[in-house]
């Protein structure tokens, strides 16, 4: 028997513009719904968006004026005379701000890279499974957990010339004749303090980069196991490229805080014997002579410092994101 054609059936025009009748007026329903949504975040975002601007946003604005006006309380008689860029232009000219910058970066880049190495071996650590693992996590946490200033005094302490433990350690060692002050030398006031920074901070890398090493499945080690692949190239080809974004979030967040880094130098030399930072610097012009206008425009640098570190690190993140 022949084959039976399907009938095809012709519907009327009016249905098919009763349908993009009806789609078009679903598409409007959730266009306007997507606008309240975004009206309603928007209004109880409000609140705390004033509050910020207001905490915020006002010393930053006052902060940028002043940068621009000569106001040093030391001569109140001068007035606030605008003086343009006059200001950024001393920071420039100024010589100690620059052994400052000097010294920030050199601090920055010694510590960011013993606590990322000292971080990243922890996280490794950490990621294995063995008895305890929750404990000791909760444990290396108790040294960020500290505020800087107390643990800045501590470590102070333990250098300390006459009773520290730093001394009697190496003492007892054999390392050294007899005890040392620490902190009364450049080199001496350089190791401290990065010894003390790296000790405080690089659980904080460690937490970081254990966030990103857990996304490692481990049917990827598995397989490569079973491929033949050592541990390097298991680590090279398998830990890094997953764990590069932690990495770079890591080094992001630390960079641009330890290039700010104030308190612990504050606290353990006051910025004695070639440790100044830029920070500091800025807080003393501001605070012990009374230059308002200058120490607003040294703070002003550094802000924009740190916005471009931000920006470079966050081209580099941008990038790996893309490629991913």
């Amino acid at each position: 028997m022949p084959k039976e054609v399907p009938r095809q059936v012709y519907l009327p025009r009016y249905f098919y513009k009763d349908d993009r009748i009806r789609c078009g007026a679903m598409k409007k329903k959730k266009l306007q719904s997507q606008k309240k949504e975004v009206r309603t975040a928007w209004i109880m975002m409000a609140p705390a968006l004033i509050v910020l601007g207001l905490m915020q946003g006002y010393p930053i604005v006052r902060t940028f004026w002043l940068s621009f006006h000569e106001m040093n309380l030391k001569r109140p008689q001068s007035g606030f005379p605008l003086v343009g860029l006059a200001n950024y232009a001393k920071v420039f000219t100024d010589s100690r701000a620059g052994v400052n910058i000097l010294f920030t970066l050199k601090f920055t880049v010694v510590t960011v890279l013993l606590e990322l190495l000292i971080g990243f071996i922890a996280a490794l650590i950490m990621n294995r499974a063995f008895k305890g693992r929750g404990i000791v996590r909760a444990a290396i946490l108790v040294p960020w957990a500290i505020p800087t200033s107390v643990s800045a005094m501590m470590w102070k302490f333990i250098y300390n010339d006459q009773y520290g433990m730093f001394n009697d350690i190496l003492y007892r060692l054999g390392i050294i004749k007899e005890y040392k002050a620490w902190l009364s030398t450049s080199s001496g006031s350089f190791m401290a303090l990065v010894i003390t920074d790296v000790w405080k901070t690089a659980p904080y890398m460690a937490l970081l980069i254990l966030a990103g090493l857990q996304m490692i499945d481990d049917g990827l080690y598995e397989s490569a196991k079973l491929d033949g692949a050592n541990v390097i190239q298991r680590f090279t080809k398998i830990t890094l490229p997953v764990a590069r974004q932690s990495l770079l979030v890591a080094l992001l967040f630390r960079t641009m805080d330890a290039f700010r880094v104030f308190d612990l130098i504050n606290v353990m030399t006051g910025g004695a014997n070639g440790t100044e930072s830029i920070a500091m610097y800025s807080y003393k012009q501001l605070m012990t002579f009374l230059d308002f206008g200058y120490g607003s425009a040294l703070a002003i640098m550094i802000f924009l410092l740190v916005f471009i570190i931000g920006l470079i690190y966050m081209f580099f993140l941008r990038n790996d994101l893309a490629a991913d």
